[in-house]
Formats: structure tokens, sequence, C-alpha cells
């Protein structure tokens, strides 16, 4: 699905604020022009296209959100969009940890297909001005507004897209302290399905794994070396095959070094991803894995493409005969300093 494809049909947004006591509920859709359709669709795509979304199953004999959404009509849009609304507000309510927030609730098609869209806008503090009269003429103040939207460009912290044909969701969401636990509340106790771990977040596994594996087993000389080489790997298999298979990944970065795989191997079992795909889509992703960024003791960073690590004819890592490290780079054209 391309952002263009989303075509925004419905919308209504509820005051869900629980300083008030009460959620300030809408009675009908509201009218929205070119400019707020944009910031919706935008905010949408970030939760289908971003690798930090997870896909969802709802759990069938316990989800109220299903069970309203089974025989959903377009003439029920807005009876649903209420109900929606003060089941998220009483789970608000009873944890004061999660944020107030507006529930903007969109209904929209994308293609063939009709999704619901249940988008929680925390409330951010921020400032503005306003002019009071005064004798002398006005007087211009800044004030502090408790209860500004998002930006068309952030991400959303809690947010779920429900396809209509297969009730298929997808979720972003942020663990909040529930009864004295972190806990994703907005997947368990709100719309209660169950999700797999997103492609961010099984990277970052992978990574932190190999990272740990490579701590224990090579001496401190070797590890930037390993280090490199492993992330040299990632990048390729993201660049050229789009992601890797986990157990795959395990024969490359520790070829030659069978115990280290069967290591490997049952970390991964840990989060049940031995077989799992990881295949990032996103570019904020994937960017750390197209550097190499690399620190020296003696202070000094280098940041090196990982198209120009490849490339012996440019960078060379010696190790001197006192063990020490050179890196020697070679064919440049020119250097420019920056402040």
């Amino acid at each position: 699905m391309q952002k263009e494809d989303i075509r925004i049909r419905h919308v209504i947004v509820h005051i869900l604020d629980s300083t008030v006591g009460l959620p300030v509920l809408s009675e009908r859709e509201i009218e929205f022009g070119s400019d707020f359709a944009e910031f919706l669709r935008d905010h949408i795509y970030r939760i289908i296209a971003g690798d930090d979304s997870k896909q969802c199953e709802f759990h069938k004999e316990q989800s109220e959100i299903l069970r309203m959404l089974t025989g959903y009509e377009d003439g029920a849009f807005v009876a649903f969009s209420r109900q929606a609304a003060e089941l998220l507000y009483e789970i608000m309510n009873s944890n004061i940890e999660i944020p107030p927030a507006d529930l903007c609730v969109v209904r929209f098609r994308a293609g063939e297909e009709e999704y619901l869209a249940l988008l929680k806008m925390n409330f951010r503090d921020s400032y503005t001005h306003r002019t009071v009269p005064c004798e002398e003429g006005n007087l211009n103040e800044i004030i502090r507004y408790r209860a500004t939207l998002p930006a068309q460009s952030q991400r959303l912290q809690e947010a779920a897209v429900i396809s209509l044909h297969d009730f298929s969701v997808r979720v972003i969401e942020k663990k909040y302290e529930i009864n004295g636990e972190k806990t994703d509340y907005f997947s368990w106790l709100f719309l209660k399905c169950s999700s797999h771990l997103s492609h961010k977040a099984k990277l970052d596994i992978v990574a932190r794994t190999v990272a740990n594996i490579q701590k224990e087993n090579f001496q401190e000389y070797e590890q930037y070396e390993e280090h490199m080489r492993a992330k040299h790997i990632i990048s390729e298999e993201i660049a050229e095959n789009g992601g890797f298979v986990v157990e795959d990944l395990a024969e490359k970065i520790f070829a030659g070094k069978p115990e280290l795989q069967v290591r490997f191997q049952e970390k991964m079992e840990q989060y049940d991803m031995v077989k799992e795909e990881v295949a990032p889509q996103n570019d904020t992703t994937v960017r750390k894995y197209q550097t190499q960024h690399l620190l020296t003791d003696t202070g000094i960073e280098l940041k090196i493409p990982m198209d120009q690590y490849r490339d012996h004819e440019r960078v060379e890592f010696i190790t001197e005969a006192d063990g020490s490290i050179s890196v020697l780079l070679r064919r440049i054209g020119h250097i420019q300093a920056k402040f």
C-alpha cells in the first residue's frame, strides 16, 4: 500500500482527557479538507509502512473491538467510534500513567479494501501567543498550551490500522505502567490482540545478540573487526536480499565457528526467532547499517560508508607489529572541514 492509495472517507474525534473525569464524545463526523486528510494520511501510512509497527491477531473470544466490528457497516461508524472511545477511556481512567489524548477514528479505503484506523493522539505541551487588551492598548503574551496534538511529521505512540476484510491488525504502541508493571496496554487491554515482534525489534535483538556473543568469545583487539564484519554481512543481506532468515545469518556471521553458531541459535530460541525473517523496509531502520562508525581510544571518530568500507582500494585496516591498528584512507580527492 502506498500513501497515495489511502482515501479518507469518514473521520470523528473524541476527547479522552483522564484529568477531567469523563470523555467528551462527539455526536457526529467532522468535515475535513485536503490539509487535514493529508495529516491523517501521513500518520496512517507511517503505521502501515513503519518497521516499528507489528502485525497482530484479535483474540476472538475476548476482544470487544472485534465483536463490534463483526457485521460493521458505514451507518454504524459513529456508534462504533463512541463505544471504542468509551472502552479506551475506561482503561485510561484506571491507569494514570497513560497520557490523555484525542482519539481520532478514521474509515478509509486503499485499493479495493476498507480499513479503520484508531489514532490515539497524545496531548503535548507547546507554547503559543495571545493578545489581551490593557490600558496602553494591546499586550502580547506567550502562554503554555497543554493540549496540542502531535505534528504531522511525528510518530504516534499508540495507534492501530484494522482491515475490515480479514480483521488483521497493525499496531504501534508504547508500554506504560499498569498495576506496577510495564505493559502494552493498547494491544493487550484495549484491542485484546496478540502480536509478533516488529522488524525493527527483531533486527535490534539480532544485532544485540551478535554483539554480546562477540564480546564473550573474542579478545578486545579482535572485537572491532568481528563487529565490522557482522555489520557488513547484515548490511549486505538487507541491500541485496531485502532481509534475512535468522538461522541463515548465523552461518555467515560465525562461519567456521560452529560452537558460536549454536550459542547464537540458543539465544534466538529464547525469542522464538530461529526461523524468523527479518525484512526492514524503512530507511531510518537500516540507516545505521549503511555506515561503519568507529571510535578510537585517542578520541578520533570515523564514519565510513559501507560501500567504501568494502572497497580495499579506499580503506585498509593494518595491524602493526606492536598490536596497534592503523587505518589507511586512499584516493581522497579533497577534504572539507565542517564546523
